[in-house]
């Protein structure tokens, strides 16, 4: 069986934000704009999804 994955693309900027959120964009893979990753979908990372939902768009749920 294969796994589930969310592809996770950055749209929003980490400037002007709390560092908490930063770091989970770090986390994610993400740190710079308009840049795509394949994720495991895990509570682990909807929940980092979920954290940085208006910075980030997710194709695959």
């Amino acid at each position: 069986m294969a796994k589930k994955t969310l592809k996770v693309t950055q749209i929003g900027s980490p400037i002007r934000r709390t560092s908490d959120q930063r770091a989970t964009l770090i986390g994610l893979g993400l740190n710079k704009m308009h840049r795509t990753r394949e994720l495991e979908d895990t509570p682990a990372v909807r929940g980092m999804i979920r954290k940085v939902r208006h910075m980030v768009k997710v194709e695959g749920e």
